[in-house]
């Protein structure tokens, strides 16, 4: 995952427009108990990667039609790379037999960014949200992950004064988390991978988010901490990017979800039959 030109990341879909750095978020449900507008938080486990985009796809459909409010689906992904908007294939130098050969499929995406892989124990994240301003909603990302990790005592911080290249998130020299979205209607998909207790191999037999000689690291390589972090932190992500889109969570089966979006599709089947 990564960045665009002009020290902005690159976000596929709609331009970026200024707000005093917070995103704009607009079409918000109506408001949870409370007052507040929530966001569904639903763990998924394990997915394979393209089963995961077509929920995202789904998902986004009925959040473009308010069906439900702000979502965040956390999980894992069995072995896969996946190429973003401004891949080059130079960073994939061993060709995709290869790696196909040590268990690891490529993926074209539509999200901003170039090369990365995902893997079983790396958190990825994706917020299906709506946002007007899509570079503010990038910098808060960073700034949610940023929270969490130094709840757990690791000197994070974003770099975005270092270029789009460098979206994501740091630990000095060494690379915790990438970021790559994609905006579609103002509302968007893709979104975060933190490397929790992964095995971080396979970042080197690639170019990393397209940077040459990249150190790629882990929360447990960072804090000399025991595997079985992934729970506890998913829902430390999962509170701070809630606390920064201002929303308050519920937690929601995937059960629920299916039926929101199976909604969506019903709306498009009445409304073609009507010629609408």
């Amino acid at each position: 995952m990564g960045a665009g030109a002009g020290g902005q990341p690159e976000l596929a879909g709609e331009r970026a427009l200024g707000n005093g750095g917070q995103p704009e978020l607009a079409g918000e449900r109506p408001p949870g108990r409370g007052g507040q507008p929530e966001l569904w938080v639903c763990h998924l486990g394990t997915v394979e990667y393209r089963e995961a985009v077509a929920l995202q796809e789904h998902v986004r459909a009925a959040r473009q039609e308010d069906l439900v409010p702000d979502v965040l689906l956390t999980l894992e992904h069995w072995p896969v790379y996946t190429r973003g908007r401004r891949s080059a294939p130079g960073e994939l130098p061993m060709g995709e037999e290869w790696y196909l050969a040590q268990g690891i499929e490529t993926v074209q995406t539509d999200r901003g960014g170039k090369v990365t892989y995902h893997g079983p124990g790396q958190l990825v994240g994706y917020p299906i949200v709506r946002v007007d301003d899509v570079v503010a909603y990038v910098r808060l990302l960073e700034r949610a992950l940023v929270a969490a990790l130094v709840e757990e005592g690791v000197r994070a911080r974003a770099r975005p004064e270092d270029g789009p290249d460098y979206t994501g998130v740091w630990v000095e020299d060494r690379k915790l988390a990438s970021i790559g979205v994609h905006v579609a209607r103002g509302v968007t998909t893709h979104g975060f991978a933190i490397n929790i207790e992964n095995d971080l191999q396979p970042f080197n037999w690639v170019v990393p988010c397209g940077l040459e000689g990249v150190r790629m690291t882990s929360l447990v390589k960072e804090t000399g901490g025991l595997q079985g972090q992934m729970r506890c932190f998913r829902r430390r992500v999962a509170f701070e990017l809630a606390r920064a889109l201002r929303r308050r969570q519920r937690l929601v089966s995937l059960a629920r979800l299916e039926a929101a979006y199976e909604s969506t599709s019903a709306l498009s089947v009445a409304s073609s039959s009507a010629g609408l």
